[in-house]
């Protein structure tokens, strides 16, 4: 059972992960009317929200796009930093959509950040445990709880993600709705590719679910 269970979401990331691919692709030849950069919507969002002390820089790779809020810097893949399309404008407003979040306290932002230094150790260690937890169920049951603990804190982490990034999209496509920034064919665009990439956050937070309750279920039933 658990193994399709997790057959079924690797298919299920695989698909939403390639159709994301596909989407971005396409959209990347939707050029936006207005001429503009990633790195020129990105600036001009950050301004229009009064923000003037986080910085658009550019960073190597594909799809590496995230705001640091350690720096206060909105990392700008080559790509949306410098093209001038429907999918650079959606993800270089969905990343400072994170800054604004940052910038007015954003409740779900701000759990998410201090979660980080635990999350970090549990990560570092969580696989480890749950393998010598699986197979000394039996003999030693603690350690298994132990490492179903540490995955309860990165399946908490994936499911806290969901909101920051949904709430981080909806600020992006209001703006360039509300401002004008691109026409109605640019802005469908922008929705489509940004809504492909809140699925890859929720696929990786149902399987993280359903991986702890196959855990959960181990532990309880290891006495049947």
């Amino acid at each position: 059972m658990f193994l399709i269970i997790m057959g079924v979401f690797m298919l299920a990331s695989w698909y939403v992960g390639n159709t994301l691919q596909k989407k971005f692709d396409h959209y990347s030849q939707v050029h936006l009317q207005n001429g503009m950069s990633g790195a020129e919507i990105a600036i001009k969002m950050l301004h229009d929200n009064g923000i003037y002390d986080v910085k658009v820089i550019s960073t190597p790779g594909r799809l590496t796009d995230h705001y640091n809020p350690e720096d206060k810097t909105v990392n700008l893949s080559e790509a949306v930093y410098n093209q001038r399309n429907a999918a650079a404008a959606a993800v270089a407003a969905h990343e400072v959509g994170h800054a604004v979040q940052h910038a007015t306290a954003y409740r779900w932002l701000e759990m998410r950040s201090k979660m980080v230094p635990v999350v970090s150790f549990a990560s570092n260690y969580v696989q480890w445990v749950l393998l010598a937890g699986v197979l000394m169920v039996e003999s030693f049951p603690g350690l298994l709880l132990a490492g179903i603990v540490l995955f309860g804190i990165t399946t908490l982490f994936s499911v806290v993600t969901l909101p920051v990034e949904y709430d981080a999209s909806h600020r992006a496509l209001a703006w360039l709705k509300n401002e004008n920034m691109v026409t109605q064919k640019e802005y469908a665009g922008a929705k489509d590719s940004l809504t492909w990439a809140a699925r890859t956050y929720l696929v990786a937070a149902l399987s993280s679910i359903g991986t702890l309750l196959y855990y959960v279920w181990m532990y309880l039933g290891r006495r049947e």
